[in-house]
């Protein structure tokens, strides 16, 4: 699909993630629930350790967050997502930082007023980096909707999709800072500004 205007830079095809990779997560988290709790810690304590960025903006986000589903969805979203990333390039993965997330946010930003500010646009932001991350965004889609179904009478609808903007802001980033793999042609610097 061609979109007309984008503020969102691409993904490089090295750094498009798997479903297969986030299913691998999940199945690790398991069914039991003390052993999910646990096993999401472990996840969030190493999110802190190597992308200690990425795990404040997850916690701003938990902090404004006044809704049990909302959040629920987002810190095992961003959780997996994270944990997907690391073991699909590991060794390549950079730590977000602060700049680089600054950059993400006002990309995002701008892409949405540049798409709200044209009535002929059909492209939503999201759709954007659906083309850049479509199983990701699928996986994050077919979660978030099971979750409001489930709880459509108790759910924030404003809240959810507060996570799911910082989901959007957390998977673009970790992105860029996927490094190419060794001999693998790379991308100029001019075509990922």
């Amino acid at each position: 699909m061609w979109v007309r205007s984008a503020a969102i830079r691409p993904v490089p095809p090295f750094a498009v993630l798997s479903r297969e990779a986030l299913e691998a997560v999940e199945e690790w988290l398991g069914d039991d629930e003390p052993t999910t709790e646990a096993r999401l810690t472990e996840i969030f304590e190493a999110l802190e350790s190597k992308q200690p960025v990425l795990a404040a903006r997850l916690g701003d986000a938990f902090v404004r967050c006044r809704d049990e589903v909302a959040e629920a969805l987002g810190y095992f979203l961003g959780l997996t997502m994270y944990r997907a990333f690391e073991a699909s390039f590991a060794g390549r993965l950079d730590a977000v930082t602060v700049e680089g997330l600054a950059g993400v946010e006002e990309a995002l930003a701008l892409d949405e007023e540049l798409r709200g500010g044209d009535p002929a646009e059909a492209v939503d932001s999201d759709d954007v980096i659906a083309m850049e991350q479509p199983h990701v965004i699928a996986y994050i889609h077919e979660h978030l909707d099971t979750a409001l179904e489930v709880h459509a009478a108790s759910a924030d609808v404003d809240a959810v999709h507060a996570i799911y903007r910082t989901l959007l802001v957390v998977l673009l980033a970790l992105s860029y800072t996927v490094r190419a793999p060794d001999g693998a042609a790379h991308l100029g610097d001019e075509m990922l500004a």
